[in-house]
Protein backbone atom coordinates (compact mmCIF):
# COMPACT_ATOMS: atom_id res chain seq x y z
CA UNK A 1 0.00 0.00 0.00
CA UNK A 2 1.22 3.19 -1.08
CA UNK A 3 1.07 5.89 2.24
CA UNK A 4 1.82 8.93 0.35
CA UNK A 5 -0.82 11.46 0.27
CA UNK A 6 -1.61 12.61 -3.29
CA UNK A 7 -2.36 16.27 -4.48
CA UNK A 8 -5.76 15.49 -4.31
CA UNK A 9 -5.82 14.43 -0.57
CA UNK A 10 -3.56 17.27 0.36
CA UNK A 11 -6.38 19.37 -0.59
CA UNK A 12 -9.09 17.42 0.82
CA UNK A 13 -7.65 17.01 4.30
CA UNK A 14 -7.29 21.21 4.33
CA UNK A 15 -11.11 21.25 3.34
CA UNK A 16 -12.07 18.79 6.39
CA UNK A 17 -9.72 20.91 8.56
CA UNK A 18 -11.05 23.98 7.33
CA UNK A 19 -14.34 23.10 7.83
CA UNK A 20 -13.68 21.61 11.66
CA UNK A 21 -12.05 25.30 12.35
CA UNK A 22 -14.68 27.57 11.14
CA UNK A 23 -17.23 25.12 12.91
CA UNK A 24 -15.74 24.90 16.11
CA UNK A 25 -14.73 27.77 16.16
CA UNK A 26 -18.21 29.38 15.87
CA UNK A 27 -21.79 28.61 17.50
CA UNK A 28 -20.01 25.18 18.55
CA UNK A 29 -16.89 26.64 20.26
CA UNK A 30 -17.91 24.96 23.30
CA UNK A 31 -17.98 21.81 22.09
CA UNK A 32 -14.43 20.70 21.48
CA UNK A 33 -12.94 18.00 23.72
CA UNK A 34 -16.51 17.01 25.08
CA UNK A 35 -18.28 13.71 24.80
CA UNK A 36 -15.59 11.10 24.54
CA UNK A 37 -15.17 8.04 26.39
CA UNK A 38 -16.23 8.41 30.18
CA UNK A 39 -17.78 11.80 29.88
CA UNK A 40 -20.40 10.62 27.33
CA UNK A 41 -22.65 12.41 29.20
CA UNK A 42 -21.59 16.05 28.34
CA UNK A 43 -23.67 17.77 26.43
CA UNK A 44 -26.15 15.85 24.59
CA UNK A 45 -28.43 18.31 23.03
CA UNK A 46 -25.69 20.28 22.14
CA UNK A 47 -24.11 17.44 20.40
CA UNK A 48 -27.22 16.27 18.59
CA UNK A 49 -27.10 19.95 17.25
CA UNK A 50 -23.86 19.60 15.94
CA UNK A 51 -24.01 15.71 14.11
CA UNK A 52 -27.03 17.79 12.32
CA UNK A 53 -24.58 20.36 11.26
CA UNK A 54 -22.26 17.61 10.05
CA UNK A 55 -24.98 16.15 8.02
CA UNK A 56 -26.37 19.31 6.70
CA UNK A 57 -22.94 20.07 5.12
CA UNK A 58 -22.20 16.61 3.81
CA UNK A 59 -20.24 14.97 6.73
CA UNK A 60 -21.79 11.94 7.56
CA UNK A 61 -22.14 8.83 5.83
CA UNK A 62 -18.84 10.25 3.53
CA UNK A 63 -18.06 6.48 2.78
CA UNK A 64 -21.74 5.30 1.86
CA UNK A 65 -22.65 4.73 -1.59
CA UNK A 66 -24.54 8.45 -3.09
CA UNK A 67 -27.38 6.20 -3.95
CA UNK A 68 -27.62 6.05 -0.14
CA UNK A 69 -27.03 9.80 0.75
CA UNK A 70 -23.39 9.05 0.76
CA UNK A 71 -20.27 10.84 -1.09
CA UNK A 72 -18.73 7.22 -1.82
CA UNK A 73 -15.13 8.41 -0.48
CA UNK A 74 -12.59 5.83 -0.78
CA UNK A 75 -11.11 4.59 2.68
CA UNK A 76 -7.95 6.53 2.91
CA UNK A 77 -10.48 9.58 2.45
CA UNK A 78 -12.57 8.69 5.16
CA UNK A 79 -9.45 7.86 7.40
CA UNK A 80 -8.11 11.50 6.67
CA UNK A 81 -11.61 12.98 7.66
CA UNK A 82 -11.60 10.54 11.09
CA UNK A 83 -7.75 12.13 11.93
CA UNK A 84 -8.87 15.55 11.40
CA UNK A 85 -11.74 15.28 13.38
CA UNK A 86 -9.76 14.09 16.29
CA UNK A 87 -7.24 16.71 15.63
CA UNK A 88 -9.36 19.41 15.85
CA UNK A 89 -10.78 18.34 19.30
CA UNK A 90 -14.17 18.19 17.93
CA UNK A 91 -16.97 16.29 20.39
CA UNK A 92 -17.02 12.31 20.54
CA UNK A 93 -19.80 11.35 18.21
CA UNK A 94 -23.37 10.62 19.37
CA UNK A 95 -24.50 9.63 15.53
CA UNK A 96 -21.50 7.14 14.77
CA UNK A 97 -23.47 3.78 16.04
CA UNK A 98 -25.84 4.45 13.12
CA UNK A 99 -23.65 5.94 10.82
CA UNK A 100 -20.66 3.39 11.02
CA UNK A 101 -22.56 -0.02 12.35
CA UNK A 102 -26.36 0.58 11.39
CA UNK A 103 -26.22 2.39 7.62
CA UNK A 104 -23.09 -0.23 6.12
CA UNK A 105 -25.46 -2.96 7.84
CA UNK A 106 -28.33 -1.75 5.91
CA UNK A 107 -26.74 -1.12 2.73
CA UNK A 108 -25.33 -4.42 2.80
CA UNK A 109 -28.15 -6.85 4.47
CA UNK A 110 -31.26 -4.67 4.45
CA UNK A 111 -33.84 -4.27 2.01
CA UNK A 112 -35.15 -0.90 -0.42
CA UNK A 113 -37.86 -0.17 2.32
CA UNK A 114 -35.53 -0.67 4.94
CA UNK A 115 -32.80 1.17 3.32
CA UNK A 116 -35.43 4.46 2.84
CA UNK A 117 -36.74 4.22 6.22
CA UNK A 118 -33.75 4.23 8.17
CA UNK A 119 -30.74 5.50 6.24
CA UNK A 120 -31.89 9.52 5.71
CA UNK A 121 -32.94 10.02 9.75
CA UNK A 122 -29.12 9.04 10.33
CA UNK A 123 -27.56 10.73 7.69
CA UNK A 124 -30.07 13.63 9.47
CA UNK A 125 -28.82 13.22 13.02
CA UNK A 126 -32.89 12.79 13.15
CA UNK A 127 -32.90 9.38 14.62
CA UNK A 128 -29.78 7.92 16.97
CA UNK A 129 -29.11 3.91 17.49
CA UNK A 130 -27.61 1.58 20.12
CA UNK A 131 -26.32 -1.76 19.93
CA UNK A 132 -28.01 -4.46 21.94
CA UNK A 133 -25.86 -7.69 21.70
CA UNK A 134 -24.52 -8.50 24.82
CA UNK A 135 -26.79 -10.02 27.95
CA UNK A 136 -25.70 -10.95 31.33
CA UNK A 137 -25.34 -14.55 30.19
CA UNK A 138 -24.01 -14.11 27.11
CA UNK A 139 -21.27 -11.20 26.55
CA UNK A 140 -18.86 -12.22 24.48
CA UNK A 141 -20.59 -15.59 23.90
CA UNK A 142 -22.72 -13.98 21.52
CA UNK A 143 -24.28 -17.21 20.05
CA UNK A 144 -25.53 -17.44 23.54
CA UNK A 145 -28.46 -14.86 23.69
CA UNK A 146 -31.66 -15.55 25.69
CA UNK A 147 -33.21 -12.54 24.86
CA UNK A 148 -35.88 -14.19 22.37
CA UNK A 149 -38.76 -12.61 20.00
CA UNK A 150 -42.42 -14.61 18.94
CA UNK A 151 -44.05 -13.29 15.89
CA UNK A 152 -47.65 -11.95 16.56
CA UNK A 153 -49.13 -11.16 13.17
CA UNK A 154 -47.42 -8.00 11.41
CA UNK A 155 -45.15 -7.50 15.04
CA UNK A 156 -42.28 -9.45 16.61
CA UNK A 157 -42.78 -9.38 20.62
CA UNK A 158 -38.81 -8.52 21.98
CA UNK A 159 -38.67 -9.93 25.82
CA UNK A 160 -35.12 -10.26 27.37
CA UNK A 161 -32.17 -8.05 28.80
CA UNK A 162 -29.16 -6.47 27.23
CA UNK A 163 -26.45 -4.77 29.04
CA UNK A 164 -23.16 -2.80 28.76
CA UNK A 165 -25.58 -1.30 25.82
CA UNK A 166 -23.66 2.28 25.05
CA UNK A 167 -25.45 5.68 24.69
CA UNK A 168 -28.90 3.34 24.85
CA UNK A 169 -30.64 6.31 27.32
CA UNK A 170 -30.01 9.04 24.06
CA UNK A 171 -31.42 6.86 21.43
CA UNK A 172 -34.17 6.30 19.92
CA UNK A 173 -33.59 2.94 18.17
CA UNK A 174 -31.62 -0.14 18.97
CA UNK A 175 -30.75 -3.62 16.69
CA UNK A 176 -31.31 -6.35 18.70
CA UNK A 177 -30.07 -10.07 18.28
CA UNK A 178 -32.81 -12.26 19.80
CA UNK A 179 -33.64 -15.72 19.04
CA UNK A 180 -36.42 -16.39 16.66
CA UNK A 181 -35.55 -19.90 16.61
CA UNK A 182 -35.44 -21.73 20.25
CA UNK A 183 -35.33 -25.35 18.49
CA UNK A 184 -32.28 -24.20 16.25
CA UNK A 185 -28.48 -24.33 16.71
CA UNK A 186 -27.15 -21.65 18.79
CA UNK A 187 -26.02 -19.68 15.69
CA UNK A 188 -28.84 -20.39 13.33
CA UNK A 189 -31.84 -19.65 15.62
CA UNK A 190 -31.14 -15.72 15.93
CA UNK A 191 -32.39 -12.91 13.98
CA UNK A 192 -31.36 -8.97 13.50
CA UNK A 193 -34.42 -6.75 14.72
CA UNK A 194 -34.11 -3.14 14.61
CA UNK A 195 -37.08 -1.94 17.54
CA UNK A 196 -38.13 1.26 18.89
CA UNK A 197 -37.07 1.91 21.90
CA UNK A 198 -40.02 4.68 22.88
CA UNK A 199 -42.46 2.22 23.86
CA UNK A 200 -43.80 1.19 27.11
CA UNK A 201 -42.17 -2.30 26.78
CA UNK A 202 -38.75 -0.95 26.88
CA UNK A 203 -36.87 0.02 30.32
CA UNK A 204 -33.54 1.73 30.49
CA UNK A 205 -31.37 1.53 33.30
CA UNK A 206 -28.08 3.97 33.47
CA UNK A 207 -24.76 1.86 35.17
CA UNK A 208 -22.55 4.09 37.16
CA UNK A 209 -19.35 3.16 36.35
CA UNK A 210 -15.61 3.37 37.87
CA UNK A 211 -15.64 7.51 36.59
CA UNK A 212 -18.95 8.26 37.97
CA UNK A 213 -20.61 8.52 34.45
CA UNK A 214 -23.29 6.49 32.65
CA UNK A 215 -21.98 5.80 28.93
CA UNK A 216 -23.26 2.17 29.16
CA UNK A 217 -26.80 1.02 30.54
CA UNK A 218 -29.26 -2.25 31.32
CA UNK A 219 -32.18 -2.75 28.83
CA UNK A 220 -34.96 -4.58 29.59
CA UNK A 221 -37.22 -5.76 27.01
CA UNK A 222 -41.06 -7.15 28.42
CA UNK A 223 -43.16 -7.53 25.89
CA UNK A 224 -41.39 -4.58 23.23
CA UNK A 225 -43.00 -4.83 20.08
CA UNK A 226 -41.59 -3.74 16.50
CA UNK A 227 -43.12 -4.41 12.65
CA UNK A 228 -42.04 -7.55 11.02
CA UNK A 229 -40.87 -5.76 8.31
CA UNK A 230 -37.60 -4.73 11.18
CA UNK A 231 -36.01 -7.82 10.50
CA UNK A 232 -32.77 -7.30 8.56
CA UNK A 233 -32.20 -10.57 6.32
CA UNK A 234 -34.48 -13.20 7.01
CA UNK A 235 -35.50 -14.58 10.03
CA UNK A 236 -32.44 -16.84 11.52
CA UNK A 237 -30.02 -15.13 9.25
CA UNK A 238 -28.87 -12.89 12.41
CA UNK A 239 -25.65 -14.36 12.79
CA UNK A 240 -24.40 -13.56 9.80
CA UNK A 241 -25.57 -10.02 10.12
CA UNK A 242 -24.96 -9.50 13.66
CA UNK A 243 -20.91 -10.80 12.57
CA UNK A 244 -21.04 -8.10 9.21
CA UNK A 245 -22.13 -5.40 11.97
CA UNK A 246 -18.91 -6.48 14.05
CA UNK A 247 -16.82 -6.09 10.77
CA UNK A 248 -17.87 -2.62 10.26
CA UNK A 249 -17.18 -1.79 13.70
CA UNK A 250 -13.38 -2.41 13.05
CA UNK A 251 -13.07 -0.46 9.99
CA UNK A 252 -11.93 2.90 9.17
CA UNK A 253 -12.75 4.31 12.66
CA UNK A 254 -9.58 2.63 14.31
CA UNK A 255 -7.56 4.80 12.42
CA UNK A 256 -9.29 7.80 14.33
CA UNK A 257 -8.85 6.21 17.20
CA UNK A 258 -4.92 6.01 16.84
CA UNK A 259 -5.22 10.11 16.97
CA UNK A 260 -7.50 9.46 20.53
CA UNK A 261 -4.89 7.64 21.66
CA UNK A 262 -2.01 10.19 20.79
CA UNK A 263 -3.60 12.68 22.22
CA UNK A 264 -3.79 11.27 25.21
CA UNK A 265 -0.43 9.78 24.94
CA UNK A 266 0.54 13.81 25.05
CA UNK A 267 -1.30 14.34 28.11
CA UNK A 268 0.73 11.59 29.48
CA UNK A 269 4.17 13.27 28.43
CA UNK A 270 3.03 16.51 29.35
CA UNK A 271 2.25 15.45 32.92
CA UNK A 272 5.92 13.70 33.03
CA UNK A 273 7.40 16.32 32.00
CA UNK A 274 5.89 18.83 34.36
CA UNK A 275 6.69 16.34 37.47
CA UNK A 276 10.06 15.09 36.71
CA UNK A 277 8.69 11.34 35.88
CA UNK A 278 10.07 11.70 32.53
CA UNK A 279 13.55 11.64 34.03
CA UNK A 280 12.98 8.13 35.26
CA UNK A 281 14.76 6.27 32.99
CA UNK A 282 11.52 3.15 33.20
CA UNK A 283 8.92 5.68 32.87
CA UNK A 284 11.02 6.77 29.22
CA UNK A 285 11.12 3.88 28.43
CA UNK A 286 7.36 2.98 28.22
CA UNK A 287 6.83 6.03 26.33
CA UNK A 288 8.53 4.96 23.70
CA UNK A 289 7.10 1.51 23.92
CA UNK A 290 3.43 3.15 23.44
CA UNK A 291 4.48 5.42 21.01
CA UNK A 292 6.04 2.68 18.48
CA UNK A 293 2.98 0.54 19.49
CA UNK A 294 0.41 3.07 18.22
CA UNK A 295 2.45 3.90 14.67
CA UNK A 296 2.00 -0.22 14.64
CA UNK A 297 -1.77 -0.07 15.03
CA UNK A 298 -1.97 2.53 12.55
CA UNK A 299 -0.08 0.80 9.85
CA UNK A 300 -1.92 -2.27 10.49
CA UNK A 301 -5.36 -0.62 10.32
CA UNK A 302 -4.45 0.45 7.30
CA UNK A 303 -3.16 -3.05 6.15
CA UNK A 304 -6.55 -4.57 7.64
CA UNK A 305 -8.81 -2.15 5.61
CA UNK A 306 -7.99 -3.33 2.37
CA UNK A 307 -11.13 -5.21 2.08
CA UNK A 308 -15.16 -3.66 2.32
CA UNK A 309 -16.49 -7.52 2.62
CA UNK A 310 -18.89 -6.78 5.48
CA UNK A 311 -17.19 -10.18 7.49
CA UNK A 312 -15.33 -10.53 10.34
CA UNK A 313 -12.18 -11.20 9.30
CA UNK A 314 -9.45 -12.88 11.44
CA UNK A 315 -7.37 -9.44 10.85
CA UNK A 316 -10.01 -7.28 12.49
CA UNK A 317 -10.56 -9.49 15.13
CA UNK A 318 -6.43 -9.26 15.81
CA UNK A 319 -7.03 -5.43 15.78
CA UNK A 320 -9.70 -5.08 18.61
CA UNK A 321 -7.17 -7.67 20.74
CA UNK A 322 -4.54 -5.27 20.05
CA UNK A 323 -5.69 -1.67 20.34
CA UNK A 324 -7.91 -2.88 23.80
CA UNK A 325 -4.21 -4.15 25.04
CA UNK A 326 -2.48 -1.25 24.33
CA UNK A 327 -4.98 1.15 25.60
CA UNK A 328 -5.47 -0.39 29.04
CA UNK A 329 -1.25 -0.29 28.92
CA UNK A 330 -1.54 2.91 28.52
CA UNK A 331 -4.07 4.02 31.29
CA UNK A 332 -1.34 1.87 33.60
CA UNK A 333 1.44 4.39 32.31
CA UNK A 334 -0.58 7.23 32.82
CA UNK A 335 -1.44 6.44 36.54
CA UNK A 336 2.79 5.42 37.24
CA UNK A 337 3.59 8.92 35.81
CA UNK A 338 0.88 11.02 37.71
CA UNK A 339 2.29 9.17 40.87
CA UNK A 340 0.74 9.67 44.43
CA UNK A 341 -0.87 13.14 43.02
CA UNK A 342 -2.90 10.98 40.46
CA UNK A 343 -4.66 9.45 43.64
CA UNK A 344 -6.83 12.48 44.69
CA UNK A 345 -9.38 14.14 43.01
CA UNK A 346 -9.75 17.94 42.43
CA UNK A 347 -11.42 19.34 45.79
CA UNK A 348 -9.43 17.40 47.75
CA UNK A 349 -6.56 19.16 49.40
CA UNK A 350 -4.13 16.78 48.12
CA UNK A 351 -4.85 18.59 44.68
CA UNK A 352 -4.39 22.13 45.76
CA UNK A 353 -1.52 23.23 43.83
CA UNK A 354 -1.03 21.14 41.09
CA UNK A 355 -0.37 22.86 37.54
CA UNK A 356 -2.93 21.65 34.82
CA UNK A 357 -0.19 19.52 33.33
CA UNK A 358 0.35 17.65 36.25
CA UNK A 359 -3.00 17.13 36.19
CA UNK A 360 -3.48 16.04 33.12
CA UNK A 361 -5.61 18.82 32.20
CA UNK A 362 -8.88 19.75 32.78
CA UNK A 363 -11.10 18.32 35.38
CA UNK A 364 -14.40 17.68 34.14
CA UNK A 365 -15.71 14.53 34.93
CA UNK A 366 -17.49 14.90 38.45
CA UNK A 367 -17.40 12.09 41.19
CA UNK A 368 -19.31 13.00 44.64
CA UNK A 369 -18.60 16.40 43.70
CA UNK A 370 -15.07 16.53 42.76
CA UNK A 371 -13.51 15.79 39.67
CA UNK A 372 -11.49 13.47 37.71
CA UNK A 373 -8.71 14.88 35.16
CA UNK A 374 -7.96 13.24 31.73
CA UNK A 375 -5.23 10.71 33.22
CA UNK A 376 -7.56 9.69 36.32
CA UNK A 377 -10.15 9.14 33.54
CA UNK A 378 -7.95 7.44 31.25
CA UNK A 379 -6.70 4.66 33.62
CA UNK A 380 -10.35 4.43 35.01
CA UNK A 381 -12.08 4.20 31.52
CA UNK A 382 -9.41 1.90 29.87
CA UNK A 383 -9.98 -1.03 32.43
CA UNK A 384 -12.95 -1.93 30.66
CA UNK A 385 -11.32 -1.97 27.08
CA UNK A 386 -10.24 -5.66 27.20
CA UNK A 387 -13.67 -6.56 28.11
CA UNK A 388 -16.13 -5.00 26.00
CA UNK A 389 -16.82 -5.60 22.38
CA UNK A 390 -15.47 -8.96 23.09
CA UNK A 391 -13.38 -10.02 26.18
CA UNK A 392 -9.83 -11.23 25.18
CA UNK A 393 -10.01 -14.21 26.31
CA UNK A 394 -13.19 -14.72 24.16
CA UNK A 395 -11.32 -12.68 20.98
CA UNK A 396 -8.30 -15.43 21.06
CA UNK A 397 -10.53 -18.14 21.45
CA UNK A 398 -12.23 -17.00 18.12
CA UNK A 399 -9.03 -16.54 16.31
CA UNK A 400 -7.65 -19.45 17.28
CA UNK A 401 -10.70 -21.38 16.06
CA UNK A 402 -12.01 -19.34 13.46
CA UNK A 403 -9.13 -17.61 11.77
CA UNK A 404 -6.08 -20.09 12.79
CA UNK A 405 -8.20 -23.23 12.15
CA UNK A 406 -7.28 -24.47 15.54
CA UNK A 407 -9.30 -27.15 17.81
CA UNK A 408 -12.20 -25.75 19.36
CA UNK A 409 -11.84 -25.19 23.63
CA UNK A 410 -12.93 -28.10 25.27
CA UNK A 411 -16.54 -27.22 26.60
Amino acid sequence: MDLRPSRDDVAFRTEVRDFLALALDGDFRGLRGLGGPGHEHEAIEERRAWEAHLGAHGWTGIGWPPGFGGRALPLHRQVIFDEEYVAAGAPGRLGHIGETLVGPTLIAFGNAEQQRRFLPPILRAAELWCQGYSEPGAGSDLAGVATRAERDGDEWVVTGQKVWTSLAHVSDWCFVLARTGPSAPRHRGLSYLLVPLAQDGVEIRPIVQLTGTSEFNEVFFTGARTAAANVVGAPGDGWKVAMGTLAFERGASTLGQVLAFSRELDDIVATARANGAIDRPTIRQRLADVAGRLRIMRLNALRFLGSDRPELTGAAMVTKLYWATLHRDMGELAADVAGMAGLVLDGDDGGVGRSEAERGGRGDVDVDGRSLDRLQRLFLFSRADTIYGGSDEIQRNVIGERALALPREPR
